[in-house]
């Protein structure tokens, strides 16, 4: 069977044996975009879930944060920028000035987003009217973070902006799920807080894509009720589910926990468990490419940790775990080129040559390294004031080493510098087919060869 396979920028051609079985690492249904966002907006706003709506919860002359989803979500359409102008409609409906609401872009330990980007991904208009009441969030000024205390529960520190503290309601808006990665509490907890909170979820096995019960979101409910009984007010959430980076396919409004819950069941339908999909089939070999795309490269480009790690085997290799063999081999191709972004990712390139030839296990690594690299005062700066990732978000990316506990062998395909792909004990082939019988050699001439098929990358 010939197969097409991201390569890079573009796709390389492959022949694998006809016993090979393709599987998807896609949404089994493709939701159909909305054909009016606007309205479709305008009705969530009416109709809340779990929530009155938002003219119920301010007084004339209320104090408003409403803070969105930076660009590490892959939704590039005007999703952000028809909710914010809709909330804004609403709030003046209940007396609420626009001088009165502050946007805050909720970038976490992500880079913080230049005026010109901001623009991309809320609109023009909006970057001009705010200026200085538009702002992105900065987990490293102690001035704008508030400390509300643990989680009766299990102790988990819960901090955040200051503004989502002081003001009288904050409304987020959820750009997309990136299955049931995001949304929910994640954009609060994480997206507004500090290195001392996210570090609880951000963890070899704390984070997790599952639609179906998500381990991190469990941390992040707690974290959530905590933030909402501490504040004495809820969060009114807007939440998205995508038809493809520029479209939604749904739009509803409420209560955190309530619009999660029906993106969710919407998603489930999308997703399916993965063993679900393929049955009691398990696969000793995994063939697919890694296309030249990245949340964490937007307006910016991929790199070496981007290209291997987190893409190769965090985002894309979600199946490898759910039905692979143990011991399994993966063959990915990407010419994965040797470019570093020293201003985007400042710390990643330094991860690469200081940590990563001393241990390629991501729970050392989070042990020794992590909290020296979130505490380095001159990638924090850069961070800070330059719009670069902040320094532990290098060690961060490296967190999908994990599956080489389950994975024996990645074998990459096309790389320009073979050093590269060696630099993390990786192998090398010319070609799909000599890395396949290579694969052959190891599980025998009848293995199970699965080609993953994979998401179109999404660009803004």
């Amino acid at each position: 069977m010939n197969v097409e396979l991201p390569y890079g920028d573009a796709t390389l051609t492959a022949t694998l044996p006809e016993r090979a079985r393709t599987l998807s690492n896609t949404e089994a249904v493709t939701p159909t975009p909305l054909a009016d966002l606007d309205a479709a907006v305008a009705q969530a706003l009416a109709t809340p879930l779990g929530s009155p709506p938002v003219r119920a919860l301010v007084k004339p002359g209320a104090s408003v944060t409403i803070a969105f989803d930076d660009a590490t979500v892959p939704s590039y359409g005007p999703i952000r920028s028809a909710a914010i102008t809709a909330l804004l409609r609403e709030l003046e409906a209940a007396g609420v000035w626009r001088r009165r609401v502050t946007l805050i872009c909720a970038n976490a330990l992500h880079r913080k987003l230049r005026p010109a980007e901001l623009a991309r991904i809320i609109g023009a208009d909006l970057v001009a009217e705010f200026g200085e009441r538009l702002l992105c969030h900065d987990a490293e000024n102690s001035d704008v973070l508030v400390n509300l205390g643990p989680t009766p529960e299990h102790g988990y520190p819960v901090i955040t902006h200051r503004l989502v503290a002081e003001s009288d309601l904050t409304i987020y808006v959820n750009a997309g799920y990136m299955r049931g990665f995001n949304g929910g509490w994640k954009s609060v907890c994480v997206g507004l807080s500090t290195y001392d909170s996210i570090r609880v979820t951000h963890t070899p096995d704390g984070m997790s894509m599952s639609v179906h019960g998500n381990r991190m979101h469990a941390v992040l409910d707690e974290m959530g009720r905590h933030l909402e009984r501490r504040l004495g007010r809820r969060v009114f959430k807007v939440d998205t589910m995508l038809a493809d980076p520029h479209h939604a396919a749904k739009v509803v409004a409420g209560s955190v926990d309530d619009t999660r819950q029906v993106i969710l069941s919407a998603m489930a339908a999308l997703f399916p468990p993965r063993r679900e999909v393929v049955g009691p089939a398990r696969f000793d070999v995994f063939v697919y490419g890694v296309a030249d795309a990245s949340p964490y490269a937007v307006f910016s480009h991929m790199n070496p940790i981007l290209t291997l790690i987190s893409s190769g085997l965090g985002y894309l290799g979600g199946l490898v775990e759910a039905v692979g063999t143990s011991g399994c081999t993966i063959i990915m191709a990407t010419p994965v080129p040797e470019r570093w972004d020293e201003v985007a990712h400042p710390s990643y390139r330094e991860v690469w040559e200081r940590v990563l030839p001393i241990t390629r296990d991501p729970y050392e690594i989070m042990r020794r390294f992590a909290d020296d690299y979130a505490r380095r005062p001159d990638y924090i700066e850069a961070y800070r004031t330059r719009f670069g990732f902040h320094p532990v978000h290098g060690i961060l990316a490296t967190y999908p080493l994990k599956r080489l506990t389950h994975v024996g062998r990645v074998i990459v395909v096309g790389a320009l510098d073979p050093a590269i792909p060696r630099h993390l004990g990786f192998e090398v082939a010319a070609s799909v087919e000599e890395a396949v019988a290579l694969a052959e050699s190891i599980h025998g001439r009848d293995c199970a060869i699965a080609h993953v098929r994979q998401p179109a990358p999404a660009r803004p």
